[in-house]
């Protein structure tokens, strides 16, 4: 691996300002990174406002990704845990339009979207062997966000049908 430049502000995003650089399993510290920042996003934007910020995290993380990747000599380094964001605020997104900020709710889109994102069930697998580059990167943990989201979906209709 070739040396980072810590001044250069693709590290930053692409390691989710450190989170990445955390031992072990960076990509759980990640999606745990995301969590506050998705959750102030939503109490001050709402849905909609999240929904932004997932599109330009998606678009931001690609390009963050790509770079780590050619200063690092690495392909999709687990130090790169911008994916996880976005994944990660895909998931919340059912819990936060059904039920709203419910603690619960929230930590079983965190277990579901790591359970999607290290098990990498098809067609999640396919992105991250097929895809290259940043948006290899990011396509991967998208779909597993889109999982875990219809998984959440799945558990609210079953929670509220009771």
């Amino acid at each position: 691996m070739n040396k980072l430049d810590l001044k250069q502000p693709y590290i930053w995003l692409a390691t989710w300002f450190c989170c990445g650089f955390l031992k072990p399993a960076p990509g759980t510290w990640g999606s745990a990174g995301a969590l506050p920042v998705g959750l102030i996003i939503y109490g001050a934007a709402g849905l909609p406002g999240l929904g932004v910020a997932i599109v330009f995290i998606s678009i931001i993380g690609a390009w963050a990704a790509d770079r780590f990747n050619k200063a690092s000599g690495l392909h999709d380094s687990g130090m790169i845990v911008i994916d996880e964001v976005a994944g990660q605020w895909i998931a919340l997104l059912p819990a936060l339009y059904i039920v709203g900020f419910n603690p619960l709710f929230i930590g079983l889109s965190f277990v579901l979207f790591r359970v999607f994102d290290i098990f990498k069930p098809w067609p999640v697998s396919f992105f991250d062997k097929k895809v290259s580059g940043g948006i290899g990167v990011m396509a991967d943990d998208l779909v597993a966000g889109a999982y875990a989201a219809l998984c959440m979906m799945g558990v609210l209709f079953y929670a509220g049908s009771g």
